[in-house]
């Protein structure tokens, strides 16, 4: 049977599990799994990954940095962008279709032991999460790697990648997300995050506000953990931007790293790129070892992040971005705001329903619409998931965020949007327009693949 095909076939049969959100927190169900599998989950060291945003660049900078010292990396991390096999790379690529194949058909017989166990037990059999972080840790296993580079699928104490044992725990900035499972405030969002802070670990965390700061930090010191903070032992000291990117000096933990290449843009991936810095920092010479300049420069100058401001089309320039979160969106804009030169700007946004589509389209209007620099028109549409939010509702709310009738367009389709914002800003003679395509990554996603990414 062709292994792309399987590969799908795969996916369909995971994607036929129960959701994250239809149990109650569990490990148990993972124990049992790694108990049947032989623990691949402890096959190799872990920098586990948490926050609210930036998780998966700064997994995909660890893993640059890992590989030019030499390591076979193992990263994990959710959601994809066109293939399932984005989520399970190895040595810095998706691993390929015949060994996501064969190792599926290894662990199958056993998760389904797993699966009547839990049936057993009154319990939800293995989530599609569940399943998929089994599969990625048996992967990692049969490579094998030597450091696995794992992003949490949500929140942290309760989630399946927690069944591994973080010697470096990494917090990206932490902020209101998914309220509806992990808490109200940020402060109890945190004291899930933090759940990923291992005993004796090493705890290397982004800014934070100081209430968030205070939670990660009783529970590293109720794990008798290290802890290291940017903004205080590490952290950008110097940026400049430029075309394709920009240059960052980087204080680390045991290190100055000055005049880094970095082609990613924004501040956030700086910051993100300096977490990544203090991660191996740690993994290596638990914060007391610099790294060498030359490997950080060879790891971050190859550093890609797709659909992270990703620009993948000229004249006129069209930009991918998956900020879907009003945090995201801000950092998002400020980036886009930063680094384009244009003076119109042509937004095709959908948006999921478990967002907060209305506080996202308040920081749209903020940073764009109400913006001196450029002119901006909204191009609403809905990518194909299910959990989209319709074109027609969602371009309701953005007259609710503030956006004047005569600036916002409805398209039900992706390609339509895209067509007519990219041949919009085509039309301007002054050749000064872009368009940014955001929103969900699920927009991005089927947008990549319309452009031939």
């Amino acid at each position: 049977m062709d292994a792309a095909f399987s590969v799908e076939s795969i996916y369909a049969e995971l994607r036929g599990r129960a959701p994250e959100t239809q149990m109650a927190p569990r490990l148990e169900a993972m124990r049992l799994a790694m108990d049947f599998l032989g623990d691949p989950a402890h096959s190799a060291p872990v920098i586990q990954i948490t926050g609210t945003n930036g998780k998966t660049s700064t997994a995909r900078l660890v893993e640059r940095l890992l590989m030019a010292h030499d390591l076979r990396p193992g990263r994990y991390t959710s959601p994809h962008l066109e293939r399932v096999n984005e989520r399970i790379c190895v040595d810095g690529e998706p691993v390929d279709d015949a060994t996501f194949v064969r190792v599926w058909d290894e662990i199958r017989p056993y998760l389904e032991m797993v699966d009547r166990q839990l049936g057993e037990q009154g319990e939800v059999p293995l989530t599609e999460f569940e399943a998929m972080t089994a599969l990625a840790f048996a992967v990692f296993a049969d490579a094998p790697v030597d450091i696995m580079v794992l992003e949490v699928g949500l929140g942290g104490e309760w989630d399946a990648t927690n069944v591994s044992d973080a010697q470096v725990s990494v917090v990206t900035p932490i902020d209101l997300d998914h309220t509806d499972m992990l808490g109200d405030t940020v402060e109890e969002i945190a004291a899930e995050k933090a759940g990923i802070i291992a005993q004796g670990g090493f705890l290397v965390s982004a800014a934070q506000r100081p209430s968030v700061a205070e939670v990660l930090l009783d529970r590293a010191r109720r794990e008798e953990a290290e802890f290291r903070f940017e903004g205080v032992e590490f952290g950008v000291t110097e940026r400049i931007p430029g075309v394709g990117g920009q240059v960052i000096t980087i204080q680390g933990l045991a290190g100055r790293y000055p005049e880094v290449a970095l082609p990613l843009f924004g501040e956030h991936q700086a910051e993100n790129a300096s977490l990544a810095v203090a991660a191996v920092e740690a993994l290596l010479g638990g914060g007391e070892k610099e790294l060498s300049i030359d490997l950080i420069r060879t790891a971050f100058e190859e550093a890609t992040s797709p659909g992270r401001l990703e620009t993948v089309r000229t004249a006129p320039v069209v930009v991918l971005d998956a900020a879907h979160n009003p945090h995201g969106m801000r950092a998002s804009a400020a980036a886009v705001r930063e680094s384009f030169d244009v003076r119109q700007l042509n937004i095709v946004v959908g948006i999921l329903r478990d967002k907060d589509a209305l506080g996202i389209l308040e920081v749209m209007r903020e940073q764009y619409a109400e913006s001196t620099e450029f002119e901006t028109r909204l191009y609403v549409t809905a990518s194909t998931s299910p959990r989209a939010i319709p074109a027609q509702e969602l371009a309701d709310l953005a007259l609710t965020a503030g956006f004047d009738d005569d600036a916002v367009e409805v398209h039900e389709r992706i390609d339509d949007a895209s067509v007519a914002a990219i041949s919009d800003a085509a039309a301007r003679e002054e050749l000064d327009a872009a368009v940014l395509i955001t929103g969900s990554i699920t927009v991005v996603g089927e947008a990549r693949v319309l452009l031939g990414q």
